[in-house]
């Protein structure tokens, strides 16, 4: 659920007393141990971090105008979500993330990088700091530019356009498939 809120302040104006509680303490925790060349804002309708432009001027592959997300704190409407993006894709971050939020012995609701909590009492938050504090940002900029790169396979081509992979059965073309349609 994206806020039309223009501010961090005047996202958490909008909420319930108690969610505005839970964020606000769970944000204390980032900002508390964010690197300095990070940045808040809103971002995607929830209180984002971000790198920057003057630190990364490529911005985010997505779509560059935007600056490099790394985090986002939220109100949904069942429950409140907190996203890493170091915490994505079977890294060793997001191993050791969760790894130590199991030893608290509270329960993780995680997708990707999305942790999904009811209350405040549900997320350790020094396992929050620590994640946090570990990612500075020229970090996350190296595991990033990384990651993209790693997802850039090159692929064979012809003039029939991408090869066929192994084993593959071609599919029959016929004059009805080949017809214009007026």
């Amino acid at each position: 659920m994206q806020s039309k809120a223009r501010t961090v302040e005047e996202y958490l104006a909008s909420l319930p007393a108690d969610r505005r509680a839970a964020l606000e303490a769970v944000r204390k925790v980032i900002l508390d141990n964010l690197d300095k060349d990070y940045e808040e804002g809103m971002s995607y309708g929830a209180i984002g971090y971000y790198v920057p432009h003057r630190i990364y001027p490529p911005g985010y592959h997505c779509d560059p105008r935007l600056p490099l997300p790394f985090a986002g704190l939220g109100s949904q409407k069942h429950y409140m979500s907190l996203g890493i993006m170091c915490n994505y894709g079977g890294s060793a971050e997001e191993k050791r993330f969760r790894a130590a939020w199991l030893r608290t012995g509270k329960k993780l609701d995680m997708g990707k990088c999305c942790v999904r909590f009811r209350k405040l009492e549900d997320v350790p938050l020094e396992v929050i700091g620590e994640s946090i504090r570990r990612m500075p940002a020229k970090k996350f900029i190296e595991q990033y530019e990384k990651s993209r790169l790693s997802k850039r396979k090159p692929t064979a081509t012809s003039a029939k356009g991408p090869k066929a992979k192994p084993g593959a059965k071609k599919k029959k073309v016929t004059k009805k498939a080949t017809r214009k349609v007026r």
